[in-house]
């Protein structure tokens, strides 16, 4: 996975839908009085946010798949469960945050795909928690 550094000074304005349902339809609006504005509504941490574009299936189980693009947000506290950017041994990886064997000695970080990598942490590795994951954006029409 490859990190980079968004820009966050400007607007980027969208109308928003009043209500979308995902049941049965309903009579919409005829005009959108609010505004989603990416910087404003997403970015709580605009100087330790970063975002990057998702390599590999180990996270599909939880929705997250290759070319997806995650936004990191690394001042964030990495809790147990959270979907985390780890630095791992010279290599970025996403994956949950386990912390449930911490008094044996180690943690680990999850895929969600039964197919996907686990990895046990120990001391002897070169390891952090980069970042959170706090939204990921999916391109569903190619």
């Amino acid at each position: 996975m490859k990190i980079y550094k968004g820009e966050f000074d400007k607007k980027l304005e969208l109308q928003i839908a009043p209500a979308i349902m995902a049941g049965f339809p309903s009579p919409a609006e005829e005009y959108f009085s609010e505004t989603l504005d990416f910087n404003r509504d997403m970015i709580r941490h605009p100087e330790s946010t970063f975002y990057g574009r998702v390599k590999g299936d180990s996270m599909i189980d939880v929705g997250i798949e290759e070319g997806d693009i995650a936004v990191i947000d690394k001042s964030v506290f990495a809790e147990h469960g959270d979907i985390v950017i780890a630095y791992l041994n010279g290599e970025f990886n996403v994956k949950r945050l386990d912390l449930t064997h911490r008094d044996e000695g180690y943690i680990e970080l999850k895929s969600e795909n039964p197919l996907g990598p686990n990895f046990r942490i120990s001391e002897e590795d070169n390891f952090q928690v980069w970042g959170v994951v706090v939204y990921t954006i999916k391109q569903w029409k190619k």
